[in-house]
């Protein structure tokens, strides 16, 4: 997210230099007797098997109709074991196994996805700034009723390894005739009132908050959790915009949620590039959390053109085309629907470049969820789960007269 009005160019060249996703088969030498058929209807946790067309799988999370044919590969949620031979059973499995991999949850779900803090189907989130910079200043309490998601921007970095803290901005104070850590706390308690989540998000364009060992991930989840149990926050969004280590910040995130329980919303920010292989970074952080993920909400705005999920041509930012050929790529490559939000700036002042008019968000949104209101571009399949959108930021969006709130939220309610 920006403090300024910066723009990140990321080239096709780049994107390429990025790596794109490797992809690992099984070894047809060795067959070995097949396991029971996978089942689209059947729950799997990590460390159960299944297969399909002549392939064991293993599964490394929890999953539900997520095709082994389909989703496996190094960072997906199946492991291709390899052909299989013999008689193939068809009845799914009965019991989870005893002991769930280190990396997952002690006691994984069982019938449901995980909570996502009570939020709707479909849901829009927006930032609130805690700092001024020309957008309208606002109290937590003044947000406007159209946002089901307010994350707090932003935490930040300490002298401490992977620790954050908290502060009201002074120059915000200053502009809303003063705000003090009481009157914060209790807006927040107005908000959950009003059934609205409020998030703390960590980082932002000018944060440093690094988590790049097990002990700084320890000082993470700790720390956020402390803000989460002082002022009542429902959980976290991670906006690094200047890199972060993916298997770290998976523990932390673990960690937090074994601190919190299962109502924590863990959501992310990436920008454009990050999501665009499933080798990137934030990519792989998703996907290694799946199971406790709430939303992606990626920033489809300064970034330039894209490569979307055809990868046969590039498409500009500002365009329904850029968010259903991006947004289709995180479909197609591990993470649910329903993990899977499209984030826009809220007015031309928002952002450096990719502003375009809430109603093109609208038809991306129908485009995903229905197949309809296209541009040239159609995904390969209709997601009606897709979960919703962002905007960078709240307080932009009242400067601009509540247009990105008043026209994407009722339209939410319209979807699948």
């Amino acid at each position: 997210m920006r403090r300024t009005r910066s723009v990140i160019l990321a080239t096709v060249t780049a994107l390429v230099a990025g790596g794109a996703a490797v992809y690992f088969g099984g070894n047809a030498s060795a067959a070995a007797a097949c396991a029971p058929g996978w089942s689209a209807s059947a729950v799997y946790v990590g460390g159960n098997s299944a297969s399909q067309n002549g392939h064991n799988y293993t599964a490394k999370w929890w999953t539900q109709n997520e095709s082994p044919a389909t989703h496996s590969g190094q960072w997906d949620v199946w492991a291709d074991n390899g052909a299989c031979g013999g008689t193939t059973p068809t009845t799914p499995p009965t019991t989870q196994p005893t002991t769930p991999p280190t990396t997952q949850p002690t006691t994984p779900p069982t019938t449901v996805p995980p909570s996502n803090g009570t939020l709707p189907k479909h849901f829009l989130t927006g930032y609130w700034q805690n700092f001024y910079n020309g957008a309208a200043a606002l109290k937590l309490a003044a947000v406007p009723n159209n946002y089901d998601l307010i994350a707090v921007a932003f935490a930040d970095a300490t002298s401490t390894p992977g620790a954050v803290s908290f502060t009201l901005d002074s120059g915000l104070a200053a502009q809303v005739g003063g705000y003090t850590d009481a009157q914060f706390k209790a807006d927040i308690a107005t908000l959950h009132s009003r059934g609205k989540k409020v998030i703390i998000s960590v980082g932002g364009e000018k944060g440093t908050v690094s988590v790049a060992n097990a002990t700084a991930a320890t000082n993470f989840a700790s720390t956020v959790y402390s803000l989460m149990t002082t002022y009542g926050f429902d959980g976290v969004d991670i906006d690094l915009e200047n890199g972060l280590n993916a298997t770290y910040m998976a523990q932390a995130l673990r960690s937090l949620r074994t601190k919190a329980g299962a109502n924590l919303i863990i959501t992310m920010a990436p920008q454009t590039i990050d999501m665009q292989s499933t080798g990137s970074s934030y990519f792989a952080l998703a996907l290694s959390i799946k199971d406790i993920l709430t939303v992606v909400h990626t920033q489809y705005y300064n970034s330039g053109s894209m490569l979307g999920c055809d990868q046969m041509q590039a498409y500009s930012q500002g365009t329904v085309n850029f968010l259903t050929a991006l947004a289709c790529i995180q479909t197609q490559n591990g993470l649910r629907p329903d993990q899977v939000a499209l984030g826009l700036p809220a007015s031309g002042s928002a952002a450096g470049g990719g502003y375009q008019a809430p109603a093109n968000v609208n038809a991306a949104l129908d485009c995903l969820a229905r197949g309809t209101n296209c541009g040239s571009f159609k995904p390969p399949a209709t997601y009606p789960g897709i979960r919703g959108a962002m905007t960078w930021s709240i307080n932009w969006d009242v400067t601009n007269g509540n247009s990105f709130g008043n026209t994407v939220k009722p339209h939410l309610a319209t979807l699948p």
